[in-house]
């Protein structure tokens, strides 16, 4: 009597199933921080953003913007779920924080002599917490 024998095993399927997951595993925490790094550089970004209104609006003035944002006066607005906040606004400088709200990081900037209000060592450069 003559067993056909065509298909695979139990053992062999088995052993396809442990290697896929061995590579899922290793696949997927590189994708994990993806939406992390996302946030990051939106907030870097939204950053920059500032530190050009705020000197554009210093250039038609003569005193950097002190108010809430986004506002009319203002030529800018935040990406979604950031929250930009500015403090220590004088007519020679101004610091500002950017937080996201799905992500437990700030990142900061400050511009002339103000005080950064978090991690930004140098004047004009986005720092943001680890």
């Amino acid at each position: 009597m003559r067993r056909d024998t065509r298909g695979f095993t139990l053992i062999e399927l088995l052993i396809v199933v442990v290697i896929l997951g061995i590579l899922v595993a290793i696949v997927v925490p590189k994708f994990a921080n993806g939406k992390e790094r996302a946030m990051v550089a939106a907030m870097k970004s939204d950053l920059r953003n500032l530190m050009s209104a705020e000197e554009a609006f210093f250039a038609n003035g003569l005193a950097y913007y002190d108010g809430p944002i986004p506002d009319p006066a203002m030529p800018y607005s935040p990406s979604e779920n950031i929250t930009v906040s500015l403090s220590n606004v004088t007519a020679s400088g101004w610091a500002a924080q950017a937080i996201h709200g799905a992500s437990g990081r700030a990142c900061d900037i400050f511009v002339g002599i103000a005080a950064s209000v978090g991690v930004a060592t140098e004047e004009g450069q986005v720092a943001c917490t680890p």
